[in-house]
């Protein structure tokens, strides 16, 4: 396992060389060690910031500087900007990695702002994207959602994964309820194909 490690160290490290960012905020840096300095040194500093300017003011400024951004791009320039920088890290910590710091950053964001809020959070991004796509749009946007997913984990996948969510109340996720009540939903079809 160390051995492994080492590997992949040593290739984001060769990578890191031939001048590409290997490690998020560490741009810049012409070493696997260099880049990793690098960004623990800006995080340090984003830190420092958001406690001088308040969690508002802070998230104010990185909100306006997207804005900047989206303006120099334009609207699909700054989409796949996004993309490619979600497609690298992708690559940077394999399927599996990636699929596992999203888990943990909607944990982290959940233990943040608790259940309730967290659930207030998703309603006021679904409510501000049905205002700019319209009612019709905002629909049309779900259903295609909906089939894209039903084609990546194919039908049965699909099925089980709304027989879970089905389970679902004003009280309880679907989890909670397959928890306590000890209700049986295989997981292992949710597998995406490939």
């Amino acid at each position: 396992m160390a051995s492994a490690q080492q590997e992949r160290r040593s290739e984001l490290d060769a990578k890191a060389k031939e001048g590409e960012t290997v490690v998020p905020g560490g741009t810049g840096g012409k070493s696997l060690e260099a880049q990793e300095h690098l960004a623990e040194g800006r995080s340090k500093g984003g830190q420092t910031r958001r406690e001088q300017l308040g969690t508002e003011g802070y998230q104010e400024m990185g909100s306006k500087g997207g804005q900047t951004r989206k303006e120099q791009l334009g609207t699909e320039g700054y989409k796949e900007m996004g993309s490619k920088g979600g497609e690298a890290r992708k690559e940077q910590l394999g399927t599996e990695g990636y699929k596992e710091m999203g888990s943990k950053g909607g944990q982290v964001r959940k233990e943040q702002l608790g259940t309730e809020g967290y659930k207030e959070m998703g309603s006021k991004g679904g409510e501000a994207r049905k205002e700019q796509l319209g009612t019709e749009g905002y629909k049309e946007l779900g259903s295609k959602g909906g089939e894209a997913r039903k084609e990546q984990m194919g039908t049965e996948g699909y099925k089980e994964m709304g027989r879970k969510g089905g389970l679902s109340t004003a009280d309880k996720s679907g989890q909670e309820r397959v928890e306590e009540e000890g209700i049986k939903i295989d997981e292992s079809k949710y597998r995406t194909k490939t």
